[in-house]
């Protein structure tokens, strides 16, 4: 693998940005420091362009197996490259499901041939496989998902004895999407009483509610609490839910841990009337007062780790009535730009959204020596080019499904250049032949 020679960057690492030369080579950074110099590597002058730690995404749903006309490995770990994410952690609710070890490792192979980006899977908890996920090693994959509310692919576990054991029984960090079952059913027939399938979309954040979600999410913080569990809430959308939270001890030493997802952060309910169900997702956009509350919990630290959720479904999927329109979008292309989009405005500090989505994610699932720019660590590094106006549109989305949430958004900076373990893979709109992603190891 040829060296690289990154010149005049602004280097966003640790909380500080500050100008530095990096020198990559080998797959590693191997030096940080002024006036660098190098014989042989090929030299990349940033001229001032900010050099980021590549993106960490813990919640991907890239659909491989069983469900790849909406997206696969290869398309998805493809758009996430283009829009900075150099790893991702894909979820269990494929077909068939990641339930049980040889599943798990059948996802492996198949990502180690055609993932763009480092890759690692969630092991899904069941009512029933308690005695697979015992025998599975602590350093085999990211952690355990467990789905502890209605979604998609039919993994619900709703046996209290069943999640006890399973917090009980595992060293690994804990993934769980939260909502309450019985309050989700007791709501939704309510409006199908009234509306039939064809209910309005703007009851959606009542049918899938604060109530459901607070109910789900404090039982298990509850659990974890009991069990000694590492547990990692996903994908926070009620203002509520942050006061579970603490913010007064380092992510290192957290038990119990939080994550809110772009579109939380982005959108609001006052979004329905224009983007109907492009923006249905589990659990529901909620109010603007929400949206405030996630954004202040992020800011003050009792929100760890900000990720996609990218769960892409074709246009024909999305455009039907409310009870069979399918929850989710695709959003790893466009994450990062949202997210420093933010920043210009004077939302978050650039530094803060490296902490987020680059530095707290590693920490969090023990991720060997990824997630920062530092001597000896993989090259996973992103070029952002803060003076790049360009808006979101059909021609450039490279998601399988062909569409996202955020078309027409007009973003002022871009992703130029990403590189994987030392490799350029991604170079101003076109991409690598060569693959150099890896699968992603542990230190635990």
């Amino acid at each position: 693998m040829k060296p690289y020679l990154l010149k005049n960057t602004k280097t966003v690492n640790e909380g500080n940005i500050f100008e530095t030369d990096v020198l990559l080579k080998d797959g590693f950074i191997a030096k940080i420091g002024k006036n660098l110099s190098h014989d042989t590597a090929t030299v990349i002058d940033f001229e001032g362009n900010f050099l980021l730690p590549g993106v960490i995404d813990d919640q991907v749903h890239f659909r491989e197996p069983g469900l790849t006309h909406k997206g696969n490995i290869a398309t998805e770990s493809r758009a996430a490259i283009a829009g900075g994410i150099t790893s991702f952690m894909e979820q269990p609710n494929t077909n068939p499901q990641t339930t049980t070890i040889e599943k798990l490792e059948a996802k492996f192979q198949m990502a180690s041939g055609t993932a763009f980006a480092n890759y690692s899977f969630l092991f899904g908890g069941t009512n029933d496989n308690l005695e697979e996920l015992k025998r599975l090693d602590k350093n085999a994959c990211s952690g355990v998902k467990l789905f502890l509310g209605s979604s998609t692919g039919n993994m619900l576990v709703d046996n209290e004895q069943v999640i006890e054991q399973i917090f009980s029984n595992t060293q690994m960090r804990i993934s769980a999407h939260c909502e309450d079952e019985t309050t989700i059913r007791e709501n939704l027939a309510k409006y199908k009483a009234e509306f039939g399938d064809n209910i309005p979309i703007k009851y959606h954040p009542i049918i899938r509610s604060e109530e459901a979600c607070y109910l789900s999410s404090s039982k298990a913080i509850a659990l974890a609490k009991k069990t000694g569990a590492r547990l990692h809430v996903f994908h926070l959308s009620t203002g509520k839910e942050t006061h579970l939270f603490e913010n007064n001890i380092p992510l290192k030493d957290k038990k119990i841990t939080a994550e809110v997802c772009i579109h939380h952060l982005w959108f609001s309910d006052a979004d329905y009337e224009n983007k109907g169900t492009l923006i249905k997702w589990n659990p529901a956009v909620k109010t603007a007062d929400d949206r405030s509350q996630l954004w202040d919990a992020l800011l003050d630290g009792r929100i760890d780790v900000i990720a996609t959720d990218h769960a892409p479904h074709t246009a024909e999927e999305k455009d039907n009535v409310y009870t069979n329109a399918p929850s989710g979008g695709p959003l790893v292309q466009h994450a990062l730009p949202a997210m420093v989009q933010r920043y210009i405005e004077g939302k978050i500090t650039l530094e803060k959204v490296v902490e987020k989505m680059c530095h707290n994610p590693a920490i969090l699932f023990d991720l060997d020596r990824r997630g920062f720019v530092r001597e000896g660590y993989y090259a996973d590094l992103v070029q952002l080019d803060g003076n790049a106006k360009w808006q979101v549109n059909k021609s450039n989305i490279l998601y399988k499904c062909g569409w996202s949430p955020l078309e027409g958004t007009t973003f002022d900076t871009k992703v130029k250049r990403t590189w994987v373990n030392g490799g350029l893979a991604y170079d101003q709109g076109s991409f690598a032949e060569e693959r150099f992603a890896k699968r992603l190891t542990f230190d635990r």
